[in-house]
């Protein structure tokens, strides 16, 4: 099917954060999307929505009898929720596009980049275990009709985690600003508008297969960067390594977001996804300046500290500053 042509769109979920952008995406593209969810989240569209209530977990039967031309699934999570929802659309599936995580990947060892060949995990509990098992059910009902989707860190608005949204509010503070490990150390993000627009073109296109939906790698220092030219603020960076901050109690990730400590043995590579593969099918990533700037404007009002519970404090913050040099 070209993209030009008008489709029915089923998304699963679509009422948080991707799937927000997703739906937004498939009416700009002209399609017909319906939606089937809790009806936890009532949200204006640009456009009709059709809306069907229900738990994958419980009761689908919303979605007997329905055909749609493709499903694009933002909130499967366990294999079981993949097949509930199979059941009852029938033996007859359509186009799947399932957002998996990189999280299914056994171990990223340090400095080494891996793509779609790397080892899934074979746990069956857990976030990265249950996705990877989704995975696998999802491939053995349509393994031809199948596009397997695996985001690392999905940035921009609408972001309920603000994981990505912390390092542009902070810098807008200005003043000394506590950055984490090397400034060359590599990064990734993904913006969500990137993100939900290639999904409905791999779901206009048939596409079937497994990528990495990654963005560019780029160093920490130019993330900072682009937030400094983005506000213009006066901030100033304090470099501190892996090792201070994990004597400091800092947690990875979330103590400060996007941080690592590159010689974990386990997940000192996270952020080394190829991409490539992504690329070829049709993925184009924006220059992070639009991210962040739009990031800004959707913060909006200033949030607080409060608004990003699981990052450090400001009086760690300080303390670890210490008479570190200032960038």
């Amino acid at each position: 099917m070209p993209p030009s042509t008008s489709f029915d769109l089923l998304v699963l979920g679509g009422t948080v954060f991707l799937g927000r952008h997703v739906v937004e995406a498939a009416l700009a593209a002209g399609h017909r999307v319906t939606l089937f969810n809790r009806g936890s989240h009532a949200l204006t569209w640009p456009g009709p929505v059709e809306s069907l209530v229900g738990d994958r977990d419980g009761d689908t039967s919303a979605l007997r009898g329905r055909r749609f031309d493709a499903v694009i699934d933002c909130s499967g999570y366990r294999s079981a929720q993949i097949d509930s929802v199979a059941a009852s659309l029938g033996p007859d599936l359509p186009h799947w596009v399932f957002v998996s995580t990189i999280s299914v990947v056994d171990r990223y060892p340090a400095g080494q980049p891996y793509d779609e060949t790397a080892a899934v995990t074979p746990a069956t509990s857990g976030y990265g275990g249950e996705k990877a098992r989704a995975e696998e059910a999802l491939r053995a009902l349509c393994p031809d009709r199948a596009a397997i989707v695996r985001p690392g860190l999905i940035v921009g608005r609408h972001d309920p985690t603000g994981r990505f949204a912390y390092w542009p509010w902070r810098v807008a503070q200005g003043g000394e600003v506590l950055a984490p490990g090397r400034p060359e150390r590599p990064v990734q993000v993904i913006d969500v508008r990137d993100l939900a627009a290639w999904c409905v073109r791999l779901a206009e296109s048939r596409t079937a297969g497994t990528f990495n939906a990654v963005g560019p790698q780029m160093s920490m220092q130019t993330v900072l960067d682009t937030c400094r030219d983005a506000c213009c603020a006066d901030a100033r960076f304090v470099w501190c390594s892996d090792a201070d901050l994990l004597a400091a109690d800092v947690a990875p990730w979330t103590g400060l977001p996007l941080w690592i400590p590159q010689d974990d043995a386990d997940f000192g590579g996270m952020l080394l996804g190829r991409n490539d593969r992504a690329v070829a099918a049709g993925l184009r990533c924006r220059p992070l300046a639009d991210t962040v700037a739009d990031t800004l404007a959707a913060l909006g009002a200033e949030p607080g500290n409060a608004a990003f519970p699981n990052v450090i404090s400001r009086e760690l913050e300080t303390r670890l500053i210490g008479t570190r040099p200032v960038t």
